[in-house]
């Protein structure tokens, strides 16, 4: 399963990649991603943090949600079982995709569950400036950097932040967090 996954982001990066015109070299450039990097991820012989993949799905105008979203028939309901999961093979973080895929809204919910101890960092990226999201914490604690800026969020607390200035997300405990990521595309 998780060999197919691997193989699956590497055939819609490459399809993605072509249908915008762009080379490898270009999609470094626009992604900060090394060419070779983005070529084994390609050919499914590595596979991405949620990082990096955010980087270059930034590059190719997508957020993590819409990149991982089917191409099936656009559909208003999205049933748990049907619903995209992946996990970071770095930090072992689980995101599920909850919008129904293929819609035209512009906003993605995902359901993250984050390990104890783990951290991600999101780097700055002009692909994702204008784009702004919400961080609801269920369960757990996490701290949200966003610029100079650390929040500590509990249980019920939700930060409001843009997406494109970069950011990091930190469980400091020696508890697993869950959290809900609700994200605006729209960069007006």
């Amino acid at each position: 399963m998780e060999q197919e996954l691997e193989t699956a982001i590497g055939i819609r990066i490459r399809k993605l990649r072509i249908e915008k015109g762009l080379t490898l070299d270009d999609l470094a450039t626009a992604s900060g991603v090394s060419r070779a990097m983005i070529s084994r991820i390609e050919r499914a012989e590595a596979s991405p943090t949620a990082s990096l993949l955010a980087r270059v799905c930034a590059a190719l105008g997508l957020s993590l949600s819409a990149f991982f979203a089917d191409e099936r028939q656009a559909s208003p309901l999205a049933r748990r079982h049907e619903q995209q999961v992946w996990r970071d093979p770095e930090t072992g973080y689980l995101r599920r995709s909850v919008s129904p895929p293929a819609t035209s809204s512009e906003v993605d919910i995902v359901d993250v569950e984050f390990p104890a101890g783990a951290c991600v960092s999101f780097p700055p990226h002009t692909a994702s400036h204008g784009m702004t999201q919400h961080v609801w914490v269920f369960e757990g604690e996490m701290e949200m950097t966003t610029g100079e800026t650390v929040h500590h969020l509990l249980p019920g607390d939700c930060l409001f932040m843009p997406v494109g200035e970069g950011h990091v997300f930190r469980n400091p405990t020696s508890k697993p967090a869950r959290y809900c990521v609700v994200l605006n595309r729209s960069t007006r």
